[in-house]
């Protein structure tokens, strides 16, 4: 029995066969799916999928690259969501810095100055990042407030954000959990992230052949200490990467990890499952 921790039901990729992806799903041994809000609108989407599917949970949230999308008062919109009998956490929310407006202004930089130019207006990319890192910060922290009030735990987006992301989170240190989903850091990151009482998720990610420090950090890590997860329509795992990821797959990344590990898939489902079912307070 396992736990998709991370999917994006709602998203259009599934439009066509969603009834039957939950199915092969279950068929596969992923016996509960936790759909993630990213704004408004999924977050509604989530909720009606817990509603109509016994397998599926919600949780809700502003992601931080929705951030300049949602009307100011999103978070108290969400909150008028928050009574939903299947939900799990908050989020998906955090910080993403890696396609701020500068980040676009320096494409078209460095292809200018290999001509001998100066790319124009590029002195204001860093005004605009501030705004946009300013606004990530504000809806985060509204999330955690919010999940801190609910007494409930969040989910965490962190890219190439990790110094801000953690001292955002340090003063709800003890009211709430974060799982820092996707993982993609080092080990020394992980029992950083472990010692302050958060968690971590792994995803297709953990297959490639590319990915041994993810993979070492999967070895190293205690039991109990992570979940696991798709975040599908993304990251399928090997053989599949590059196709469309769906929640049977968990099936894969947990059998992965119980081979890094040295461990019988049984024993790995279980630990992941009794994590996550604390985590997400799940019945």
């Amino acid at each position: 029995m396992l736990i998709d921790t991370h999917c994006h039901l709602d998203f259009r990729d599934f439009d066509s066969d969603r009834d039957a992806v939950i199915r092969r799903a279950v068929e596969a041994g992923v016996t509960r799916m936790i759909a993630i809000g990213t704004n408004l609108e999924t977050s509604r989407a989530a909720l009606l999928l817990a509603d109509r599917h016994p397998e599926v949970y919600a949780t809700i949230g502003i992601h931080p690259n929705e951030v300049t999308e949602v009307p100011e008062d999103a978070v108290a919109q969400l909150e008028k969501m928050a009574n939903h009998p299947k939900l799990a956490a908050i989020g998906e929310c955090g910080f993403d810095y890696h396609s701020l407006p500068s980040t676009q202004e320096a494409t078209f930089a460095n292809v200018t100055a290999a001509i001998g130019t100066t790319a124009p207006g590029t002195e204001s990319g860093s005004l605009a990042d501030a705004d946009v890192k300013n606004r990530q910060a504000i809806f985060f922290q509204e999330q955690l407030d919010l999940a801190a009030k609910l007494g409930l735990n969040v989910v965490i987006h962190q890219r190439d954000s990790w110094k801000d992301t953690l001292n955002t989170l340090k003063p709800y240190t003890g009211r709430l959990r974060g799982v820092f989903h996707c993982f993609s850091g080092d080990t020394e990151q992980a029992c950083h992230l472990l010692e302050l009482g958060h968690a971590l998720s792994f995803t297709g990610i953990v297959t490639f052949k590319n990915a041994k420090t993810v993979q070492e950090v999967a070895k190293r890590v205690p039991l109990g200490s992570f979940f696991v997860e798709t975040d599908c329509p993304y990251l399928a795992p090997d053989p599949d990467r590059g196709k469309r990821c769906e929640p049977a797959h968990t099936l894969r990344v947990a059998e992965k990890i119980a081979a890094l590990r040295g461990l019988s898939l049984e024993e790995t489902a279980r630990a992941t499952t009794e994590a996550a079912e604390k985590f997400f307070l799940l019945k």
